[in-house]
């Protein structure tokens, strides 16, 4: 007799905004048959112009939700600044297991590195919480942070194959590309700092140098969550994709204002409709 099917588990997924929808699009397409409920906090973005202890407020009140509201076993802070800042805040405050964006994109990059050298490039708030510095320190990688805030603007407009968008990415890079020179770097592999890149991904694979691999924290952070749900969720080679099998992955969106924008802008960073989204209120 074959061993009984799994339950599969429920997953919860944080952000600021929708740009962490790339996250649950990379979780979906590893763990189709989970059932996944995500939160952006609209309302109180963006979490980089907050203090530290404010933005932890804001991420714990969103994890508590998704917990205690949603059944989430599992929890993925697909926000880079709530990862940065918020990440032991909310671990304390839940009773389930939290991964965050910025150590498994640093993993990626030591996987990836034959230099050991790794440029990131990040929104303003990331960067200057150099998050990813001591996470890709901690894997023996020197890591030179670059703050593009024009990206996500860009990324929000839609720009995502515009001749501007490519434009300010080269001018990015050079400058990035300049400094680590000036540094005796020797950088191999460039890591997205920031949900919203992964849309930018062929602008940006065209406009690396040649030999540098670029790495999606997204994908990093999907990957990561699958290995520690192995056994609860068979691998998504396994089994037919649940898109295409008639079997919709089981998706629960909500968010604290504007939900006629995360229907919008959801849609194009999730990859095809979002469907409906609940509106809710976390409080000031």
């Amino acid at each position: 007799m074959s061993s009984p099917e799994p339950t599969p588990p429920t997953i919860g997924v944080f952000d600021s905004g929708f740009g962490g929808l790339t996250v649950l699009r990379a979780l979906i397409a590893r763990m189709p048959r989970a059932r996944f409920s995500f939160l952006g906090d609209t309302a109180r973005l963006p979490y980089g112009s907050k203090s530290r202890r404010t933005i932890a407020r804001y991420a714990v009140e969103s994890a508590q939700f998704l917990v205690r509201e949603q059944g989430a076993e599992f929890l993925v802070i697909a926000c880079n600044t709530a990862s940065a800042l918020a990440l032991d805040a909310i671990q304390d405050a839940v009773p389930v297991p939290v991964l965050g964006v910025i150590e498994p994109g640093a993993a990626s990059a030591r996987a990836a590195s034959q230099t050991g050298d790794v440029l990131v490039i990040a929104t303003d708030a990331t960067v200057r919480s150099h998050a990813y510095s001591e996470a890709c320190q901690a894997q023996g990688l020197r890591a030179l942070e670059k703050a593009c805030p024009l990206l996500v603007p860009l990324v929000e407009e839609g720009w995502t194959d515009h001749p501007v968008t490519a434009e300010v990415i080269r001018i990015y890079l050079n400058e990035l590309n300049a400094d680590a020179a000036a540094r005796g770097l020797r950088p191999d592999t460039l890591v997205l700092g920031c949900t919203h890149y992964p849309l930018l991904r062929p602008l940006l694979e065209r406009s690396v140098p040649p030999g540098v691999r670029v790495i999606d924290s997204a994908e990093a952070a999907a990957e990561s969550a699958a290995r520690l749900f192995n056994g609860r969720v068979r691998p998504a080679g396994d089994q037919p994709n649940a898109q295409t099998a008639g079997q919709p992955t089981e998706i629960h969106c909500f968010a604290t204002d504007s939900v006629e924008k995360f229907q919008h802008l959801g849609s194009r960073f999730l990859g095809y409709p979002v469907g409906p989204v609940q509106l809710i209120d976390l409080g000031g």
